[in-house]
Order: structure tokens, then sequence, then C-alpha cells
């Protein structure tokens, strides 16, 4: 059924976009408010948080200042933290810092759909998706990455 699984296909890249590129009601202060399941796995949660947050190193720079993560208190923004703290980065979670101190306002979506996840991390200048399958170890990339910069 080659049809089948092209549609298949295209219905998870369309679902992906949608996903990246939509949420417009859930913005709050120019990003989309934090969310993620409960039931991911901590192991899943680490491998998709710390995948994630070497991609946003490569695009905002490796510990380059405080990340000001809008966390929804689920396993995922727990290793997210973890992750970020990992890589250099201080990270504020009550959204303030010292007053002389730039920050990075950062908020994820993780959202399952079709068997796998999809993860997307976003920052005032760049927004980084991704879907991943679940394994009995953890996750692995299941699709490339997706960016989008902002100007």
């Amino acid at each position: 059924m080659p049809i089948s699984r092209s549609f298949r296909s295209l219905a998870a890249a369309v679902t992906l976009a949608v996903f990246l590129f939509g949420c417009q009601s859930l913005r709050t202060g120019g990003l989309v408010a934090s969310k993620a399941p409960a039931d991911i796995s901590g192991p899943a949660a680490s491998t998709i948080a710390g995948d994630m947050v070497s991609r946003l190193a490569e695009h905002v720079g490796p510990g380059t200042g405080t990340i000001a993560l809008k966390q929804d208190g689920s396993p995922f923004g727990q290793a997210l933290e973890s992750a970020l703290k990992g890589w250099g980065y201080a990270v504020v979670t009550d959204q303030t810092t010292d007053n002389g101190t730039a920050s990075i306002p950062l908020a994820y979506v993780v959202e399952p759909f079709e068997g796998q996840v999809l993860a997307r991390l976003s920052t005032s200048g760049v927004e980084l998706g991704r879907a991943y399958e679940i394994t009995a170890k953890g996750a692995s990339p299941a699709s490339p990455l997706s960016v989008m910069r902002r100007g």
C-alpha cells in the first residue's frame, strides 16, 4: 500500500508544520505556554530534552546566557531544565532575573501524535521542532530537525 504510506507521511508532515507554526491561541508574552504530557517516561523525557538542548546550543550558543524557562512541572520540563544546566546555561523558572542580566525566554510543547511525540522549543529568535519515537530505553529522533528563525 504505497499510497497509504505516502498519505500517512504527508499527513505527519502537515501535522508537524501546523504544530510548529500554529498554536497562536496559546501565546503568552510572545511564546507558547509550555506543556508536556505527564506520562512521558523519565528516560524518554531526558533523551528528548538532551537532544533538543544540544540543537538549541547550535543556534544560540552553548551557555550563552540565562534561560527564563516557562515550565509546567512535567517530567519533560524537569529534564529540560537539567539538560540546560548540563550545557552550562543558568536557568530561572520564576521568570525573574537580576536587573542587569539579559535572559533568553524559552518555552516548550511536547504532544503525542500517531505513536510518536512532537517536541518544540521556542525562544524569541528561533523555534526548533522534531518528532521522536518512544523506545524502551528512551526515545530516538523520527524526523529531521525543523528550524524556524525569527527576524
